[in-house]
């Protein structure tokens, strides 16, 4: 078998120019989809049927960044269960760098969206009229789309868990039986 030599200069220049593979750049994370009051209403609505928690966090809230890691295990431990979790941010667009970084740190294993820019009283008069906007908050939905008691302020793992637990029961799900059917 016969080797051609090739000068190197044009060794460099074919590596130069040649893509790496099939995909030179990584993929840029997704940004979470942006919501307003209606859209956080449809989201509310899309998920009719299963107990629903939804949590509202920033990243320059200090206790949300203590508590999303908490809820993300939450999610994981429950979500086989019947909970579905959802992640709604208040950070503004030039935050989206960090939003980017906490997400990609703390790897949800559920949607996060964040709410749009404007009409701030008015997203959190939709949430809830009793809400005024603190952080963290995390409001629980019944399967039948009735929010229970809100937790505002950083929540302990105990509190969180007894009212998932509670959740779960009220939907029948707790324990993997359908809905509507209790364990004899």
């Amino acid at each position: 078998m016969r080797f051609r030599t090739v000068p190197a200069a044009l060794l460099f220049l074919a590596c130069a120019v040649a893509p790496a593979g099939p995909q030179t750049q990584p993929e840029k994370p997704q940004d979470p989809p942006l919501i307003d009051a209606r859209g956080y209403a449809q989201l509310i609505e899309s998920h009719r049927g299963k107990p629903l928690l939804v949590n509202f966090w920033a990243t320059w809230c200090e206790p949300c960044r203590a508590e999303y890691p908490m809820l993300n295990e939450l999610a994981k431990e429950y979500g086989p269960k019947g909970l579905r979790v959802l992640g709604i941010s208040l950070d503004d667009e030039g935050e989206m760098l960090l939003v980017r970084r906490f997400l990609a740190k703390y790897q949800p294993v559920f949607p996060n969206y964040r709410k749009s820019a404007g009409k701030q009283e008015e997203f959190v008069k939709a949430v809830n009229p009793q809400w005024k906007g603190a952080l963290p908050a995390t409001f629980l939905y019944t399967a039948d789309g009735r929010q229970l008691r809100p937790f505002t302020g950083a929540g302990s793992r105990g509190q969180f868990e007894a009212a998932i637990r509670s959740l779960l029961s009220r939907a029948g799900t707790l324990n993997g039986e359908p809905p509507g059917r209790k364990n004899p």
